[in-house]
């Protein structure tokens, strides 16, 4: 009768820890998950460019505004560099765009010294097209992972404020598969701002012809602007970076 007794309580523990293990399992958002870049790759770059960026936070000591994202920000270094230097350089505007990056890897970045030490008026934030291109994460779990960032930056940089920017269109058409995982992040992010802190500004149409289409003029891979690609991005957050940042 004692064996039966102990052999029914270990079943209903087993029992009721396996629902607790599934919940455990099922509530674990990768997106919100802090974690380097483990692209293949990447290995060659990205730790010494968080390295260098981190020396360079200190050299160039004030900085105003702050570009966060992926390669599309990257790309400032890049494609847009004549943009860059034409809107921001004279804005102590500093780039933490890294190549690849989803929204846990930028998680890694800010808990590892990036936005340390620094006091922007104004960060610019356009992340998460790697979410769905990588992975087809859900816009729910991208979003969140938006939303664990800005906390940080809230945490972080208490006088910052924050742009968010919709994620960029990508593919040629309104019913690309990834490009409707965007749109499902972007109406789920847009509901962050509160017009105090957070301001989101959804520059996309610009890209777009008159019925969606995302042409290889402005973005050659569907995905990465050109030089023109800056410009139009530059010319449309012009107005919106210039009076979050006190100038108008």
């Amino acid at each position: 009768m004692k064996t039966k007794t102990v052999l029914s309580s270990c079943f209903t523990l087993l029992m009721c820890a396996v629902p607790l293990c599934a919940q455990d399992s099922a509530t674990l958002i990768r997106a919100t998950d802090p974690e380097v870049q483990t692209a293949a790759w990447a290995q060659k770059w990205w730790m010494p460019r968080h390295e260098e960026k981190l020396a360079a936070l200190k050299e160039q000591g004030r900085v105003d505004l702050l570009m966060i994202g992926d390669s599309i920000t990257h790309g400032w270094e890049g494609a847009g560099k004549e943009v860059w230097d034409k809107y921001y350089a004279s804005r102590n505007a500093f780039n933490l765009g890294f190549s690849g990056d989803r929204t846990e890897q930028l998680l890694w970045r800010f808990d590892h010294g990036e936005i340390d030490g620094i006091a922007p008026k104004l960060a610019v934030i356009m992340i998460g097209t790697n979410n769905t291109g990588h992975r087809q994460d859900p816009p729910e779990e991208t979003a969140a992972g938006i939303k664990a960032i800005i906390e940080r930056l809230n945490k972080k940089l208490p006088e910052t404020k924050v742009l968010l920017l919709a994620v960029f269109p990508r593919g040629a058409t309104t019913d690309d598969a990834l490009r409707k995982i965007n749109d499902g992040i972007n109406e789920r992010i847009s509901k962050f701002a509160d017009g105090e802190r957070v301001f989101y500004l959804d520059i996309n149409q610009t890209f777009l012809t008159d019925d969606g289409t995302l042409t290889k003029e402005i973005m050659p891979d569907l995905l990465h602007p050109k030089q023109k690609g800056y410009q139009m991005w530059a010319d449309a957050m012009e107005p919106t970076v210039a009076r979050l940042l006190g100038e108008k």
